[in-house]
């Protein structure tokens, strides 16, 4: 997986604690902070945007508003799949320049809520220079797994909200 797209802010692990929906990309599992999320819907028709890059669907109308809906294993450097039954569509309310902003992550299914102490929760390990971190908060020890914890207004770059946000004017 590319990560060049990730890495947030230090924080601390009582910081990063909480509930987290959890998801999954093939067989990597990662999580976003459940205050993120706005909604779960099943995978539904995406109307395509010209000259928008291969990781970003298109947009989808949400009650009267237009989000952009980015997929997810796309955006992480993964090969492309097959949308199926579990498939779906996590919206999120990320932080840019200009604000609050409306997205929709495709992923390969949902599977569970999570209450993460801080002792659940691990730095990301130090990869000497050669992967980027950033949109990573942490990982996760759930189970005898671990779930990558993802910061979501940092996995969409500043670019990206620009761009997205462009789709919208």
């Amino acid at each position: 997986m590319s990560t060049a797209a990730l890495a947030a802010p230090t924080r601390t692990k009582e910081e990063r604690s909480g509930k987290y929906l959890a998801f999954h990309l093939g067989p990597e599992e990662f999580g976003i902070q459940v205050l993120k999320v706005r909604e779960i819907m099943g995978i539904q028709e995406i109307t395509a945007v010209p000259h928008t890059p291969p990781h970003t669907k298109g947009v989808i109308n949400l009650r009267g508003k237009v989000i952009p809906v980015v997929d997810l294993r796309l955006k992480f450097g993964m090969p492309e799949a097959e949308y199926s039954q579990r498939t779906c569509i996590i919206v999120t309310e990320v932080e840019g320049d200009g604000g609050a902003m409306m997205i929709g992550a495709v992923v390969d299914g949902v599977s569970e809520v999570l209450n993460l102490s801080p002792a659940d929760i691990e730095d990301t390990p130090d990869f000497r220079g050669e992967v980027a971190t950033t949109g990573l908060l942490g990982m996760a020890k759930v189970k005898g797994k671990v779930k990558i914890l993802l910061d979501i207004d940092h996995v969409m770059t500043h670019q990206d909200l620009k761009d997205l946000g462009q789709i919208l004017s």
